[in-house]
């Protein structure tokens, strides 16, 4: 199955497909990439209620960086396209990372989201290069990593002057 147009039939086809795509948010017509980092929060509330601690909470997000690689590949593999727009899974992922390092309260949680957009979308070095050069599933998901670690950074440096 080779298509550029992912639609709901496409979606339900294969597990892989219903993860890549966020479970439907990447299906957005206009900028699926934002419209899926929202569902990094929920995401990000299960891993808090599921795991006791942030050690626990960093393997739990392995995980799904790990079902990320699986799932983007296979996608990918199905639609043609290596890193197609609408799979948003490395989006989610990535941002229930930053929000494992954000203070509480939905300003932090909205800085954060726009921080990790932020990098996600002008791609500073070496994120720029990790995009261009690493393919696959695991190229997919780094340069989504790396803008995560960038957001990070810039929380705890935020958090340092206030």
């Amino acid at each position: 199955m080779t298509t550029l147009r992912p639609d709901l039939k496409f979606l339900f086809a294969h597990p892989a497909h219903l993860i890549a795509f966020g479970f439907g948010t990447g299906l957005a017509p206009r900028a699926p990439g934002t419209v899926g980092t929202l569902l990094g929060l929920p995401l990000f509330w299960l891993v808090v209620a599921v795991a006791p601690d942030l050690p626990n909470r960093i393997v739990l997000l392995i995980a799904a960086f790990l079902v990320r690689i699986w799932a983007c590949g296979r996608t990918g593999r199905a639609l043609g396209v290596a890193d197609h727009g609408g799979m948003v899974w490395d989006e989610i992922a990535a941002f229930a990372l930053v929000l494992l390092f954000t203070p509480a309260g939905w300003l932090w949680i909205g800085l954060a989201f726009a921080l990790f957009r932020l990098f996600d979308i002008l791609k500073p070095w070496p994120i720029r290069l990790a995009d261009r050069r690493l393919k696959g599933g695991f190229g997919v998901m780094f340069d989504d990593l790396l803008a995560a670690l960038y957001a990070i950074a810039a929380i705890k440096g935020l958090q340092w002057l206030v």
